[in-house]
C-alpha cells in the first residue's frame, strides 16, 4: 500500500498537483519506521520556553515521567548545575513528547510567538558547559521539507526543488555519519543547512521530498558530502582549491547561473572603512592577489598600507568585507585634486567587483533553477554538479 501511495504521489508531483501530493506525503509518515535526525535548534541558552499543541509527556533521561504539559501551555526549562530543571524537578536530560501527532514549540524567555518556532517530532533538552541545548529529534523527511523551503524559494520549478531534496538528504546523512556528536547530528544554521521547523514547510517542498523519498547521491556506494551554494558566478570549483583534500565528485564544472541576482555584484569602500575592516597595516593603498584558484577565486591577497603589509586569505577578506564570495577583484580609484586637476597619489576609494554567492562547491542552486527551467530533470542536475555519482536509496541504521 505504501509503495502504491508513493507512486501516486510522484505522479501527482509531475502533474503539479502539489497540494494533493503533500497530503499523501503526510499520510506516508510513520514514526515507528522513520529515520530520525537530531537537530540542535538552540545552544548556550540560560532558559528555554517549551510548549506543545497537544498534551505532552515530560520525561527524564531514563524515560520516567516528570510531569505533563497541557495543550498550548508553556514552561521554562532552566539549567541547574549540571542538570536541567523543569517544574521543580531535575534530570541530566529532559524529553518533551507530544501526543496524537502534536508539534512542539521552542522559544525565548517570553510567551509564544516571541522569537520561537513550532517543530514536528520530539524535543530533548540537555545541559552542557555552555548552557541549555534544545535538540529536535525529527523524521528526516519532515526535516527536509523545512530545509528546502529555506534553502530554495518554494515557488521554484519542482525539478530544482527535487534536486535540493536529494542533495540536502545526502548532506544530512553524511553529517550524521561523519560529523555527529553525542548530543546532535546537525545544527540549524548556514554552517549546516538552515532549518526553521514548520514555518518553512510548503506543499511544493513536501512534494519534492515525497517524489525523491529516500534517495541520496552516492559515489562508490557511499553517500557523498553533497555541499551546495547559491551561485558560482559561471563555474564551480574543485574542492581542493577551496578547502583541503580532493574528492572525485566535487570537481569544477560549467554553471548555468547566468542572469541570476547574484551572478555579478559590486561594493565600494572608502580607504578609512577598508583600513578599519583590515587592521594592522595603516591606511590601505593597494590590494594585490598573490594566488587564485583556476577559476579566479582569491586564495591569498597582499594588503599594502602606509604602516606595513600583510597576507590575508580570501576567506578572511570575504568575512571582513561582507562579500558574497571569494570570486572578486579589487580596483582602486584615485580621483582628481580639485585645485590642480592632477590625479591623486593615493586611492580615494576601492571598488570590489565579484560574482556568485557561496563557496562555489557542488550544486549551484541558481544553476539548478535555470537548468530546471530549460527542461532538465533533477537526476541530470545532480549528476552534472556531482561528477561520477549515482542516485541510490539510503541504506542507514
Amino acid at each position: 500500500m505504501t509503495s502504491t501511495l508513493l507512486l501516486i504521489s510522484q505522479s501527482l508531483c509531475k502533474r503539479r498537483y502539489w497540494w494533493l501530493a503533500a497530503l499523501i506525503w503526510l499520510a506516508l509518515s510513520n514514526p515507528a519506521k522513520a529515520l530520525e535526525l537530531r537537530v540542535a535548534i538552540a545552544e548556550g541558552a540560560s532558559q528555554i520556553r517549551v510548549g506543545s499543541s497537544t498534551p505532552a509527556k515530560i520525561l527524564d533521561v531514563a524515560g520516567r515521567p516528570l510531569g505533563e504539559l497541557g495543550p498550548r501551555e508553556g514552561f521554562f526549562a532552566q539549567s541547574s548545575g549540571s542538570r536541567v530543571m523543569v517544574a521543580g524537578k531535575q534530570s541530566s536530560q529532559v524529553w518533551i513528547e507530544p501526543s496524537a501527532g502534536g508539534v512542539v514549540y521552542i522559544g525565548e524567555a517570553c510567551a509564544p510567538p516571541c522569537g520561537g518556532r513550532w517543530y514536528r517530532g520530539r524535543i530533548k533538552l540537555v545541559k552542557t558547559s555552555r548552557g541549555l541545548t534544545a535538540v529536535n529529534v525529527v523524521d528526516l523527511e519532515h526535516y527536509l521539507a523545512s530545509v528546502i523551503g529555506k534553502e530554495m524559494y518554494p515557488t521554484w520549478p519542482l525539478e530544482a526543488l527535487k534536486a535540493q531534496a536529494v542533495a540536502s538528504r545526502s548532506y544530512a546523512l553524511y553529517q550524521r555519519q561523519h560529523g555527529a556528536n553525542s548530543i546532535y547530528d546537525v545544527g540549524d544554521t548556514t554552517t549546516w543547512q538552515v532549518y526553521e521547523g514548520m514555518a518553512t514547510e510548503f506543499p511544493s517542498t513536501q512534494a519534492a521530498v515525497s517524489a525523491t523519498a529516500g534517495q541520496v547521491v552516492t559515489h562508490n556506494g557511499q553517500t557523498i558530502q553533497a555541499v551546495f551554494h547559491a551561485a558560482s558566478g559561471g563555474h564551480t570549483e574543485n574542492v581542493e582549491h577551496v578547502w583541503s583534500s580532493p574528492l572525485p565528485y566535487l570537481r569544477g564544472v560549467k554553471d548555468f547561473d547566468q542572469g541570476c541576482p547574484v551572478y555579478q555584484w559590486a561594493l565600494t569602500f572608502s580607504p578609512s572603512d577598508l583600513s578599519r575592516r583590515i587592521p594592522g597595516v595603516g591606511n590601505i593603498t593597494a590590494m594585490v592577489p598573490l594566488s587564485t584558484t583556476p577559476w579566479g577565486r582569491i586564495v591569498k591577497m597582499k594588503v599594502v598600507g602606509d604602516a606595513g603589509t600583510q597576507t590575508v586569505t580570501g576567506r578572511t577578506l570575504r568575512t571582513a568585507l561582507g562579500l558574497k564570495s571569494t570570486l572578486f577583484t579589487v580596483n582602486p580609484h584615485f580621483g582628481l585634486f580639485a585645485s590642480t586637476g592632477k590625479t591623486a597619489s593615493k586611492p580615494v576609494a576601492f571598488q570590489v567587483i565579484g560574482r556568485g554567492s557561496g563557496h562555489g562547491l557542488g550544486m549551484s542552486q541558481w544553476g539548478a533553477h535555470n537548468q530546471a527551467i530549460q527542461g532538465r530533470t533533477y537526476q541530470e542536475i545532480l549528476q552534472h554538479y556531482y561528477q561520477g555519482t549515482t542516485l541510490s536509496q539510503a541504506q542507514v541504521q
